[in-house]
């Protein structure tokens, strides 16, 4: 109608993005395109796992208190990302959890249910690995904070750690390794991910 020969159409997805916080944009592009995804969680469900209940009590939890137009902003956001869960070819995604976020009952009962079910649905996609951190492990590398490692096509890494390098994001070789360490010993102390599943039934089992 515009005779724009399909220009607009084109812009609409970039328009939508540009609603989300900049921050969050700048992660899920490289969530977008990288290869490999490696995840420690210690506080709370990690972002890309979470329901849109759970994501909406968790943001309107904050202090001081989000605008609601600014609770969906971020809360589409966060659901947009999960996207990446649909590409193809699928990009190898591990998460480690730590029990604790998986025990409290954000949003009350039945939001709190349908979240350890959308942790299984994840967990059992054939790219997917999830592990659990029981509360009674012995001490970890993780327990200073969440580790975040992305691995692209073309061999580059970005990786970040709240307990490392002043929490910022890096590139650097030699501080890569050092996150790529702490996350390998952070998985060989989690359950396994056949156990790991199972522990969240038995979770959802309690209720």
């Amino acid at each position: 109608m515009l005779d724009a020969g399909g220009l607009i159409s084109s812009m609409w997805e970039d328009v939508q993005k540009v609603r989300y916080p900049k921050k969050v944009r700048a992660l899920g592009k490289m969530e977008a395109t990288a290869v490999e995804i490696g995840v420690y969680e210690c506080n709370s469900v990690h972002g890309l796992l979470q329901t849109s209940e759970h994501a909406h009590a968790l943001i309107e939890a904050a202090q001081p208190p989000y605008s609601p137009d600014d609770v969906e902003r971020m809360v589409a956001a966060r659901l947009a990302r999960r996207s990446v869960f649909e590409r193809d070819p699928a990009p190898s995604v591990h998460f480690v959890q730590e029990e604790a976020p998986l025990r409290r009952h954000v949003g009350g009962t039945m939001v709190w249910r349908r979240q350890l079910e959308r942790l299984l649905e994840v967990g059992r996609l054939r790219n997917v690995t999830l592990q659990v951190m029981p509360t009674n492990s012995d001490a970890h590398p993780g327990l200073d904070g969440k580790i975040e490692l992305l691995k692209f096509p073309d061999g580059t890494a970005v990786g970040r750690s709240d307990g490392a390098f002043n929490g910022r994001r890096t590139s650097d070789p030699k501080q890569l390794r050092i996150l790529e360490l702490r996350y390998g010993t952070i998985r060989a102390q989690a359950l396994p991910p056949r156990e790991s599943l199972a522990f969240i039934e038995q979770l959802l089992g309690e209720t």
